[in-house]
């Protein structure tokens, strides 16, 4: 069986990976492929296509290759709350939370991605064509194996862009070489604070899986479930992945950012979550309107998130 992620490179969808490569995946008896498909997006248009058998990406990213939620569901969370950072070039003058910072600036962001950034600003009274705000893709961004963050990061390096909205990787690259700063986490507490619940990451399979191959979902799901609770125990092996599948510079700091990220490491899916997220998809023209928690969630799999 086969799953993708949309940045390999990352934070993101660490728990996916990890359950992968430190083999949780197989003690439960599944033999998962993992491959790298950017943009989330594509991603999902390659699940719904057979191409893959699991997606772990963004939760309302499912939308756009499954309209209204038919035909594919979230199994269990990889980890609580919208987790991409606002990062602007540290020569700047900026504050921390200070969302009127983007005005003038070109912002990067991936497809997909690039909504929760549009809906946090306009939540916050940023109106992107009066305060000449351009978000769009990074250069060399779709090339295969290419972490966006990172890539970002270059980006802002060079000055090809004044900022990156991506994740937490990418943001800790920039901190570290001194070119950007960190002016929005909306999952620690800055605003606007119903950013926080627009998304989060998911591991997501169709309809047609859970139908023909259930035993191998719940295999997925104890893996995620079990990877999650092996990296709450020792972060440490996070860096075992890392120098596996990333860069040395990547690697080496792998480990103290998925510690930051383990009060999030949460495979439950709760029912507010979902109200919120749906929201978050309606005003982003996603979805028409409230979806049922049954029709988003394989709620037959919820038991092993506590198991």
């Amino acid at each position: 069986m086969k799953i993708a992620v949309p940045d390999l490179i990352t934070n993101s969808y660490f728990p996916a990976i990890a359950a992968v490569e430190l083999g949780f995946c197989q003690a439960e008896g599944l033999d998962l492929t993992l491959e790298h498909i950017f943009p989330v997006p594509d991603a999902m248009a390659a699940l719904r296509d057979g191409q893959l058998d699991f997606v772990a990406g963004s939760a309302h990213a499912t939308l756009t290759a499954f309209p209204a939620w038919q035909g594919a569901k979230l199994t269990a969370a990889l980890a609580q709350g919208m987790y991409w950072l606002l990062v602007l070039r540290a020569d700047l003058t900026t504050t921390r939370g200070d969302v009127n910072a983007v005005k003038g600036r070109r912002i990067g962001a991936a497809p997909g991605v690039d909504l929760g950034l549009r809906r946090l600003l306009a939540e916050a009274g940023i109106d992107l064509t009066r305060d000449n705000v351009w978000i769009g893709p990074v250069p060399g961004t779709g090339q295969p194996g290419v972490s966006f963050g990172v890539t970002a990061a270059k980006a802002l390096e060079e000055g090809i862009i004044d900022g990156f909205w991506a994740n937490a990787m990418g943001a800790e690259t920039a901190v570290r070489r001194g070119i950007g700063t960190i002016i929005l986490d909306v999952r620690r507490g800055d605003t606007p604070a119903a950013a926080r619940d627009y998304t989060f990451a998911a591991l997501v399979t169709t309809d047609q899986t859970i139908a023909h191959a259930p035993e191998a979902v719940a295999a997925a799901v104890r893996a995620i479930v079990n990877t999650q609770r092996a990296l709450k125990d020792n972060p440490g092996r996070a860096t075992d992945v890392g120098k596996r599948l990333f860069p040395p510079a990547e690697a080496g700091m792998i480990a103290e950012v998925i510690s930051r990220d383990l009060p999030f490491y949460d495979p439950t899916i709760s029912e507010e979550a979902v109200r919120r997220m749906n929201q978050f998809a309606q005003d982003m023209g996603l979805l028409s309107g409230p979806v049922p928690y049954e029709q988003v969630v394989a709620t037959g799999f919820r038991q092993l998130w506590t198991a």
